[in-house]
Formats: C-alpha cells, sequence, structure tokens
C-alpha cells in the first residue's frame, strides 16, 4: 500500500504542477531534491512571484524510522518506528479576489519490533480560504467534494465537512480559517472500508483538486482590486498564519519528526499584516466574510 500510494502522489504532483504553471502563465515550480538524515526524503516545487500565485507549494514526501520520543507519547506507543508519506499543497494567490487554498492527502503506517504492520490509516483533506467572499465560489467548492465523497459513501460529506469545520477553527480568534471542505483523519480498515477502499477514496478526492480550484482561479484571477483591498488580504493571512504555527498538526508532526523546515513552512505566505485591533467597516465586504466565519454554514 505504502508504494502504491508514493508512486500515486508522484503523479499527482506532477498533473497538479503542470496544471498550475499553465494558469500563471509566468511562474515555475522551482524544484528541491532533499533527504532526510533518519530515513527517507522528499520533492519539494515551490512557485513565487506569478502573475497568479504570489507563493505557493505543492510537496510530496516520504520518510520513515524511529518514532521520535515526542510522537511516541502523542500516539501512546513505544518503541515504534513508522513510515509517512504525503503531498501536501498551499497556494497564496496575488489577487485578492482569488482564495487560498490548502489540500494535504497522506498515508500512515507504524510497526512493531519485527517490522510487522501494527497499525495503518489514511489522511487528509482539502480546504478553502478566501478574502473576499463569492458564495457561487464556496458553493463550486463544496459541490465537487460532496460530489466525490457521494461516489464511496453518502455520509462522507457531511461527516467530513463537519471535522474540516472543527479542525480549521482559529480557537483563539474564534472564528473560522475559511469555508470549509473536508478533512478526515485515521481511516483504518472495518468491515465496511478495507485499506483499498480507503486508497481509492483518498486517491478520488485528490484526483478532484484541480476540479474544486481551477475554475474558482480563472473567474477570478483578472478581477482589479485597490490598494485597501490588499491591505485586507494580508491581514487575514495574518490569520491564516497563526492557525499553521498554533494549531496544525500537519506542522506539528514536521517539526517533531525532523522534517525539511523550508518545505514544512513552505505554507506561510510573503507579505501579511498585523494590525493592532483591526476591524471592517460596518456593512463592507470585508465585515460580509467576518460574518460568514463567525459559524458554521451548509454550502450546498
Amino acid at each position: 500500500m505504502k508504494d502504491k500510494f508514493y508512486k500515486y502522489i508522484h503523479t499527482l504532483q506532477d498533473s497538479i504542477t503542470k496544471k498550475l504553471e499553465s494558469i500563471d502563465g509566468k511562474a515555475k515550480f522551482q524544484e528541491d531534491l532533499w533527504e532526510r538524515p533518519e530515513g527517507g526524503g522528499g520533492r519539494t516545487r515551490v512557485i513565487e512571484n506569478g502573475d497568479v500565485f504570489e507563493k505557493g507549494g505543492v510537496n510530496i514526501s516520504g520518510v520513515h524510522g524511529a518514532l521520535p520520543e515526542s510522537m511516541q507519547a502523542y500516539f501512546g506507543v513505544k518503541d515504534a518506528d513508522f513510515f509517512a508519506c504525503g503531498l501536501s499543497l498551499v497556494l497564496h494567490p496575488k489577487n485578492p479576489m482569488v482564495p487560498t487554498v490548502h489540500a494535504n492527502w497522506r498515508y500512515f503506517e507504524m510497526y512493531d519490533n519485527d517490522g510487522n504492520i501494527v497499525d495503518q490509516w489514511f489522511g487528509g483533506g482539502q480546504d478553502l480560504t478566501p478574502y473576499y467572499l463569492f458564495e457561487e465560489d464556496a458553493k463550486h467548492f463544496h459541490e465537487i467534494c460532496k460530489g466525490a465523497c457521494e461516489k464511496h459513501d453518502p455520509s462522507f460529506y457531511p461527516t467530513y465537512k463537519k471535522r474540516c469545520d472543527e479542525y480549521f477553527w482559529n480557537t483563539h480568534r474564534n472564528e473560522a480559517r475559511g469555508v470549509g471542505g473536508l478533512f478526515f483523519d485515521y481511516c483504518k480498515a472495518t468491515n465496511k472500508m478495507s485499506m483499498e477502499d480507503w486508497y481509492n477514496f483518498v486517491t478520488e478526492i485528490g484526483n478532484s483538486f484541480l476540479d474544486c480550484y481551477i475554475p474558482i482561479v480563472t473567474k477570478r484571477k483578472g478581477l482589479a482590486y485597490t490598494k485597501e483591498q490588499r491591505d485586507w488580504q494580508e491581514i487575514r493571512r495574518g490569520r491564516y498564519v497563526e492557525f499553521n504555527l498554533v494549531h496544525d498538526k500537519g506542522t506539528l508532526f514536521g517539526l517533531k519528526t525532523n522534517g525539511r523546515i523550508e518545505s514544512i513552512l513552505m505554507s506561510l505566505p510573503p507579505h501579511v499584516q498585523w494590525r493592532y485591533d483591526h476591524h471592517p467597516k460596518a456593512g463592507s465586504a470585508e465585515e460580509k466574510l467576518i460574518n460568514v466565519l463567525q459559524e458554521p454554514k451548509d454550502w450546498v
């Protein structure tokens, strides 16, 4: 399974970066191949200063070795070895009318001292973070997510949509990071779902990503915007940074397993503002976004 999924994310990275370069029209992804001293490595691809994408990364990794003590405590195990692989992407567009997007699809195995698999699971998801709310964009994103889920189980979309709303919640701000999407983790074999079934589901979601996001980018990338709207984008990016550094489990896992720092922190945007006690004007488009982020919404 690990070889099969690792091969899949290599192919998916290629298809996503190729499409994003064609949409941008100017910038190309810079590729870095890296190795982790304790075992494994990855292929990082970063795009910067494009006509559409100010900064973004589409990274794959496959790491293995002894599970660090900090993660042993997290998983409640001792002296375990692990293998983890996945694709993680974040795209920060230049135009504030185009939303930031994040996605991740991953697979994890844990072994006993004899090398036998004692646990394995899939995880992942995809979510949208707009700076100006176009409700039809949020609906489109969720409709594609829902359609991909329903090919496997009609309960998946409402379940994983709810988990996404709960996970991407900036508790210290008491607001959502964005308009959500899907989030699933610890997808293990059951009487109903084999690991092969989970593989088929996770790859279905991965394959749906471009259909979720590219039509939105195409529709919004040419819209005019002001310096004030750009300022608002950078203020909201600050909330994005806060979530990733304070709450995000993937960032935490990478840092605690001696992951490549440049790859882990590629999710951070290049230009961000933190203004003291900033509030948007009453009745403004900026306030409309804030109001939507106060509680989860059913988009489809």
